[in-house]
């Protein structure tokens, strides 16, 4: 009897129904979001329990799946609120749940026993005895320790039970503990990184300050800014992917849950083309620098990170980007390609709005035209791409635009407003644009 290898699944961040839909549309396979209980991103206010379920909804109208974080450690008054908020997730039709604390594993199962769970990289997953007993607990899958090396995981594989599933972070931003088990924010700051409150004091600039002088700072400085010496790389997997597969990994996850959707498209789009071999390695790498992220590293999949085997693992990707401060970036957001209900409405509210002030307008002058709902300053010359599913940015020079009263502009310098472009090819609503620096 053959065993049919599974298909490796993509699997997005999303902090709202605009990120959700932007992994959905540029090739996420399945999407994880927070809900309103113990998920690991207190600063953000996650999904409400309606937007859950329309969420739920448009992921399965997609044909894809939803996965809810559940993944903080929880108290004991904590404790009983589990079952019933578990079963509200079943309900809602959401696929899986992501737990670190077995407390909530144990709840979870014993309410909802046909519930999917997965173990949270949260719970620091390294070894195969410990899946063992997640396995016997009910869990499904297990997201592995970010620590681990390739050699380490396919030990892991080999020796963990066969229909435990193996997932693995492969992009975004890292911590400089152990997954997450850090008590620097708690000390400093009073927020606890493992209840979702982390301050990221090891993003902050340090100093050094001998205790007899107070006020003199010591001369070891990176950069003018400071030396940011526990401050982490950001994670990039990509040229990784062939051997975490043949490890046994088959779900491949974005980490970005905070992220814009432009940030989660852009990287969704990347490995999407470089699982399916829709792209050249150099255009998913291209797409992944187009990003604001601090410089790439592998991790700890190819030896230590900053080691020369990271570092040779990565090539261009080290070095290409333009710096913001901390961070390297390429392109900015100029907007996203809007609907024709948008597109209408915007005219409406033009018409109104000069009807109101005694004027007459007619709207675009030109129904060929692309509206778009911008986010950031541009200007007749500028170079412009459009991002598209499965496909690198397309360029174009933009030699014409106007407002929705049909007024021609020069620049657009007002976010969140519909403006009509000549694109001189076909773009779809939910396409992207961005202006490459």
């Amino acid at each position: 009897m053959t065993i049919q290898k599974p298909k490796l699944e993509l699997l997005s961040p999303a902090g709202d129904l605009e990120g959700l839909s932007a992994a959905l549309r540029f090739g996420a396979d399945a999407v994880f979001i927070g809900g309103s209980f113990l998920q690991l991103r207190a600063s953000a206010a996650g999904f409400t329990d309606e937007n859950l379920a329309k969420a739920a909804a448009k992921v399965h109208a997609a044909g894809k799946k939803l996965y809810v974080t559940v993944n903080s450690f929880a108290y004991s008054h904590e404790i009983p609120k589990v079952a019933d908020y578990v079963r509200f997730l079943k309900a809602s039709g959401v696929d899986a749940i992501i737990v670190s604390d077995i407390g909530v594993l144990a709840e979870a199962k014993a309410a909802c026993p046909d519930l999917d769970v997965h173990i949270s990289t949260q719970a620091n997953t390294m070894n195969y005895r410990a899946a063992q007993v997640y396995y016997d607990m009910g869990a499904s899958r297990v997201v592995l320790a970010r620590e681990l090396s390739l050699e380490e995981i396919l030990e892991f594989r080999a020796k963990a039970p066969k229909a435990l599933e193996m997932e693995a972070f492969i992009h975004g931003a890292m911590c400089m503990s152990y997954s997450g088990r850090c008590l620097i924010s708690a000390y400093m700051t009073g927020r606890s990184g493992n209840r979702g409150e982390c301050a990221q004091p090891c993003r902050w600039s340090y100093h050094l300050v001998e205790e007899k002088r107070p006020g003199e700072y010591f001369p070891i400085e990176e950069d003018e800014k400071g030396t940011t010496i526990l401050s982490s790389y950001d994670m990039c997997a990509l040229p990784l992917i062939k051997q975490l597969a043949e490890a046994g990994i088959i779900s491949f996850k974005i980490e970005g849950r905070m992220k814009s959707p432009f940030y989660i498209a852009s990287v969704t789009n990347a490995y999407r083309m470089a699982l399916d071999g829709t792209g050249t390695f150099n255009d998913a790498a291209k797409e992944l620098c187009s990003i604001s992220h601090r410089p790439y590293t592998a991790g700890f999949y190819i030896g230590q990170p900053g080691s020369p085997e990271d570092q040779a693992s990565l090539g261009d990707l080290l070095v290409s980007g333009k710096v913001d401060g901390e961070y390297l970036r390429e392109c900015t957001f100029i907007g996203t390609a809007a609907g024709p209900r948008t597109a209408a409405n915007a005219v409406e509210t033009a018409k109104e709005t000069a009807a109101a002030e005694g004027r007459t307008v007619s709207g675009p002058s030109d129904s060929s035209l692309t509206p778009v709902v911008t986010r950031n300053f541009f200007r007749l010359g500028d170079t412009l791409e459009v991002l598209s599913p499965s496909s690198p940015g397309k360029p174009f020079t933009l030699d014409y635009m106007e407002n929705a009263e049909g007024t021609p502009l020069d620049r657009s310098n007002q976010p969140l407003k519909t403006v009509f472009l000549r694109v001189p090819f076909p773009v779809k609503p939910g396409d992207l644009l961005r202006m490459r620096k």
